[in-house]
């Protein structure tokens, strides 16, 4: 299997192979608590079933060989597709955390037909939901031509448009922008009525942030590990500076991801009914993770978070007024009841059709098509 291979290259290249061993110390064998999405775990005690939970993660990277993809006739993602697999990735666990459970782990031998509805979304084939090709090309629908580099908010916001067109999925998704989450859109969003009744849609909730210039300001650290420590988190999309990364938790002061850099073969997991299939899932899975200090992120991100339900919103609300908000001297970001308008002159927009905030900044698109989401449509 190249893929393992493949993955003790990435994490040697990451700098966390042991001197001595030759396996990667991604967790320290000292003993430490390692934080992964909202679970805690002893390093040297439970270090089996650390590795077990890596491994359960939707592991997508670049891959080589797949179906021509855009004007360019593109059959790799090498150099350029990193932030559209991060986003691939925390959607796949969302997906995971909510048919499956949090505590749902995977093996060679797993079977089961909803873990393999979800995997099939996430395969370089047009007609699969999440695909890099549907990410890609709905990029389209922010000025993101094929083959060009994702912001954390821009792969947010054509998630955003590509989970309406999957009803078995059953997740909307909320992005937060201009570091204000507004609850009352949220429950606009999220509260449907079904015969009268109040029903709730499986929120991912998706903050891009910007932490700084070049850097990432120590100040907001304490509060990021809180997030990893939420029930709910389904972690972060961000990584380190021209290079896109999913983290999944940390320990001490490091930061544990996956890493997208890895080119693999395309290629269909099916129904894995044959060994070709049965090998091609374990390319979606690696159990070592890579390491990173904080202060070595790039302060441009976006921190997620599931909530199954209306009491798990409320929930991560709660949590993150009293615990992460409150962490530190400088919030992250503000969370209010209704968003307050900014000012903009008619003059100013006139001819605009919609208003974009790019990691944070707000940018006004001209002469655009209207940013509905019954304008797009999903590629055959």
């Amino acid at each position: 299997m190249d893929s393992v291979f493949d993955g003790v290259l990435s994490a040697a290249a990451d700098g966390v192979l042991s001197a001595t061993s030759g396996e990667p110390d991604d967790i320290p064998k000292t003993n430490t608590t390692v934080w992964i999405l909202g679970k805690n775990y002893n390093s040297i005690q439970e270090l089996d079933q650390i590795r077990r939970d890596i491994q359960s993660k939707l592991w997508c990277t670049y891959r080589r060989g797949f179906v021509p993809l855009g004007d360019a006739q593109l059959t790799t993602d090498k150099g350029w597709g990193c932030m559209l697999r991060c986003g691939q990735m925390v959607l796949a666990q969302s997906l995971i955390d909510l048919h499956l459970g949090r505590d749902w782990f995977w093996s060679v031998e797993t079977r089961d037909s909803t873990y393999l509805k979800i995997i099939n979304r996430f395969e370089d084939q047009r007609k699969s939901y999440f695909s890099l090709h549907q990410i890609a090309l709905m990029g389209d629908s922010e000025d993101k031509r094929v083959g060009e580099w994702f912001s954390p908010n821009t792969v947010a916001q054509v998630l955003k448009k590509l989970v309406c067109y999957d009803d078995w999925c059953s997740i909307t998704i909320h992005v937060a922008l201009d570091n204000t989450v507004a609850t009352e859109e949220i429950y606009q969003q999220c509260l449907v009525n079904d015969k009268n009744d109040e029903s709730w849609r499986p929120l991912l909730l998706i903050i891009p942030l910007r932490l700084g210039l070049s850097e990432i300001n120590p100040i907001y650290i304490p509060a990021l590990k809180k997030c990893f420590e939420m029930v709910g988190s389904v972690g972060m999309i961000g990584g380190r500076p021209n290079q896109a990364l999913y983290f999944i938790g940390y320990v001490d002061d490091d930061v544990l991801f996956l890493d997208p850099h890895t080119t693999q073969r395309s290629g269909s997991v099916g129904n894995k009914a044959s060994q070709t299939e049965v090998e091609f899932d374990e390319t979606f899975h690696q159990k070592y993770a890579g390491k990173l200090n904080f202060q070595n992120m790039d302060p441009s991100l976006a921190i997620c978070f599931l909530c199954k339900t209306r009491i798990s919103f409320e929930v991560v609300i709660n949590q993150l007024q009293n615990d992460v908000l409150n962490s530190g001297n400088q919030t992250l970001f503000e969370i209010t009841k209704t968003r307050v308008q900014p000012y903009i002159s008619r003059k100013s927009v006139e001819g605009a059709a919609s208003i974009d905030f790019e990691d944070g900044v707000q940018h006004v698109k001209l002469n655009s098509s209207d940013d509905d989401e019954d304008d797009f449509e999903i590629i055959a």
